[in-house]
């Protein structure tokens, strides 16, 4: 039944992107701030997309710079993000909201899975209008075809500095495969990106 419902949020996200104003659908590299749980997990995600030229593990939403340490107390008002720079000649910014929606859960406040803590909220940060535009109209669809259920709680958020995260924490997953958070969490959501969206992946 899970498989069953897997594949239908898929496609249903495929119907609702076919319909979005593709915002970045432009010449020229841009980028997407995108905040999902952990951000080992997104990066691996979306480092294995076509079109993806970057994916920068790191902190934004709170106020200044700060330490892994400091983020995770829950006190800085920072989430943790991924900046995904990408062609959208080759790869769309609805391309990745659909990626995104897919891979994680948008229904839990705070949380997925066992990290909780609103660094570990469900946000974008909207680059420019035609961002804000894409994801608040693919959130209503999805809300309207009831796709989840439970309530999507995505913070749709204004554009803010990101700032890099520690050198560990870039590349992680590539380069702890054996660690038992990459094993547990980070590989079925791997295996399903590899299922469900193959026609989107880098050889």
């Amino acid at each position: 039944m899970r498989k069953l419902i897997n594949s239908f949020i898929v496609l249903a996200l495929g119907a609702v992107l076919t319909g979005g104003t593709g915002a970045m659908a432009q010449t020229g590299n841009h980028q997407a701030v995108l905040g999902g749980g952990c951000f080992w997990c997104l990066e691996a995600v979306f480092q294995r997309l076509k079109g993806v030229e970057k994916v920068e593990s790191g902190y934004a939403g709170g106020s200044g710079p700060a330490t892994y340490k400091e983020v995770c107390t829950g006190e800085t008002g920072h989430a943790e993000v991924v900046r995904v720079t990408f062609d959208p000649a080759v790869i769309t910014y609805s391309d990745l909201l659909t990626v995104f929606f897919a891979t994680h859960d948008p229904t839990t406040l705070n949380r997925q899975g066992a990290d909780a803590g609103t660094q570990y909220r469900s946000v974008i940060f909207c680059r420019d209008d035609a961002q804000r535009a894409d994801a608040a109209a693919m959130i209503a669809s999805l809300t309207r075809e009831k796709i989840f259920n439970a309530p999507i709680v995505t913070e749709l958020a204004a554009d803010r500095p990101f700032h890099v995260a520690e050198d560990y924490h870039q590349d992680y997953y590539d380069n702890n495969r054996a660690q038992g958070y990459c094993q547990v969490v980070i590989n079925p959501k791997i295996k399903k990106l590899r299922e469900k969206f193959a026609d989107k992946l880098k050889d």
